[in-house]
């Protein structure tokens, strides 16, 4: 094996070994603890009992100044396994010396065996109320003395519409109780699994709203805590409006396998270089526009150099030549006139990553060169221009794409390639489990035959084979500035580098996604898209120095 062989395979065996965390669907979860039971380690009751005990210590974890002295709670408790985790948590609070009043959605006689058994178990030192407009419930909307609300009503099993408001009335309203995760009252929501009326799978509220206006009606919670994993509804922007933290408590079912999952993108232990030469990293090749058009492909071409790429060519037409060089250091220009002036450049075999699309325009040569790039079969980025210029005939663009393509749309580009993807996707979620992000870019890659990385605050990347990861830029990861021009531009530099070095394009598209959102953190407000590059240096230090102490 020769020197480069060897430095691609390691780099090749540091990328197997992502910090990745897996996400579930409601049915993975549930088969889950299904094998753990029919194992005879442990029994349905028995995780009914770690799972309310997971929500007091995070509720604590949360508020230290709550465990400290008693306090004022209600539960409410659903007709299923959910509010049997409710009677658990309502015990335990009582147990530590809390006012705990509880109220129960549906027929006790008709719980589940485990939550009867909870039920019963509660019913010792407390009494239920029923849950309905009656109760006098909504009255604790201007109780001063309520300090926690529970949320066991409907968990991760919800799969239809559950009118929340005429059922718990005025309380259950969202924004009587908080606006964008800041308490209006000194009450503190905690939602078991899931805020009541949101699909763990997708994390869109189920129903259709009464008025366009409206959004359909769901809880919202300052802590949601989940158990074993976090759901897939967790990391998408559908369900971030609903819940400010998610917290994940241990139940004991580490180890136990789960099958085919989604993934929470994390970073790769190493991605610092090795010894070798600048060729031994690649040769990026990114193209860019006519003249006062270069600005986007500038930033492509920084952000692979940035990440590692050993060299990167910043290919323009001739008559840009002069304003691409004079903003051009360690990044090479190169004059390339359409599709023949890209084949001809691409004579050089050592050009082993190509970004198009940045800034490129809409014109016939945008497409022609692109398709001229997909005929080379050199792993490629392809965005902005480069996916809209095919918006009249997608299946061109289609039936050119190979597996080392990595397609980087937002949500406008998507419904341009994707259209009835894209509808699917923006219909209302009227059951569960409804159609997500995730099922969208998963459909949309298999489709196209390479990877789609379908940008956003809850940024998905999908394989053609089914392989999904979420890049989730919320609760203490949220970097809102990335909401800048030319931000996604970086992105296309970033994962193109990282083709360069030999990462395959799963595996670039997370990392890149990953790092994107550690430069924006890193940086915080005031950013705009040239800072990102230049903060990874910052972020790559971090990261060795993190990973050199394991």
């Amino acid at each position: 094996m020769n020197r480069k062989a060897k430095v691609d395979e390691i780099v090749r065996n540091d990328a197997k070994n992502a910090v990745m965390t897996e996400l579930l669907t409601a049915a993975q979860m549930r088969a889950i603890e299904q094998a753990a039971i029919e194992s005879g380690e442990v029994t349905g009751l028995e995780l009914m009992e770690r799972a309310g005990r997971g929500v007091v210590e995070a509720i604590f974890e949360e508020w230290p100044e709550l465990a400290k002295t008693s306090h004022r709670a209600v539960v409410l408790c659903g007709p299923g396994n959910n509010g049997g985790d409710g009677f658990v948590v309502a015990r335990l609070l009582k147990e530590w010396g809390w006012e705990v009043e509880v109220f129960l959605y549906g027929d006790a006689d008709k719980l589940p065996p485990d939550a009867r058994v909870n039920y019963e178990r509660w019913g010792e030192l407390g009494k239920t109320e029923p849950l309905d407009t009656e109760s006098g419930l909504t009255a604790l909307e201007t109780d001063p003395g309520l300090d926690v609300l529970i949320d066991s009503l409907f968990g991760t099993g919800l799969t239809r519409p559950v009118d929340l408001m005429s059922v718990f009335g005025s309380i259950y309203e969202l924004r009587e109780w908080s606006t964008e995760g800041q308490l209006r009252r000194p009450c503190k929501v905690v939602a078991v699994d899931i805020p009541s009326g949101i699909c763990s799978d997708s994390g869109r509220a189920i129903g259709e709203a009464k008025e366009p206006h409206y959004e359909c009606p769901a809880a919202f919670a300052h802590l949601t805590v989940t158990f074993h994993r976090q759901k897939i509804g967790h990391g998408l922007s559908d369900y971030i409006p609903h819940s400010s933290k998610v917290a994940v408590a241990d139940i004991g079912l580490e180890g136990i396998q789960s099958g085919k999952t989604v993934g929470l993108t994390g970073s790769l232990q190493r991605l610092n270089k090795f010894r070798e030469h600048k060729y031994t990293h690649g040769h990026a090749l990114i193209l860019s526009g006519g003249p006062g058009k270069t600005g986007a492909a500038r930033l492509a071409a920084r952000g692979a150099l940035r990440i590692g790429a050993g060299l990167v060519t910043l290919g323009c037409p001739q008559q840009a030549l002069w304003e691409v060089a004079a903003h051009s250091t360690a990044v090479m220009c190169a004059p390339l006139d359409g599709a023949p002036g890209l084949n001809e450049t691409l004579q050089d075999q050592r050009l082993n990553a190509l970004c198009l699309g940045p800034g490129m325009g809409l014109g016939a040569d945008t497409q022609a060169m692109v398709l001229a790039a997909l005929e080379a079969k050199r792993a490629t980025v392809l965005d902005a221009d480069a996916l809209t210029r095919f918006e009249r005939n997608p299946q061109v663009l289609f039936d050119a794409l190979h597996e080392g393509v990595v397609l980087t749309p937002h949500g406008g580009e998507f419904k341009r390639l994707f259209p009835d993807i894209a509808e699917k996707l923006d219909s209302p979620a009227t059951k569960g489990p409804a159609y997500s992000k995730v099922d969208a870019t998963r459909e949309a890659a298999a489709r196209a035959g390479c990877t789609v990385l379908f940008k956003g605050p809850d940024t998905v990347i999908a394989a053609p084979d089914g392989r999904c990861s979420i890049n989730s830029s919320a609760y203490e990861r949220a970097a809102p500035w990335l909401a800048t021009a030319g931000s996604g531009d970086v992105l296309a530099g970033f994962i193109t580098g990282l083709l360069a070095r030999g990462f395959a394009p799963m595996q670039a598209a997370e990392t890149g996604a990953w790092l994107h959102t550690e430069c924006a953190l890193s940086f915080g407000p005031g950013l705009i898209a040239e800072d990102l590059p230049e903060e990874l240096p910052k972020v790559f230090r971090s990261l060795f120095d993190t990973t050199a102490q394991k």
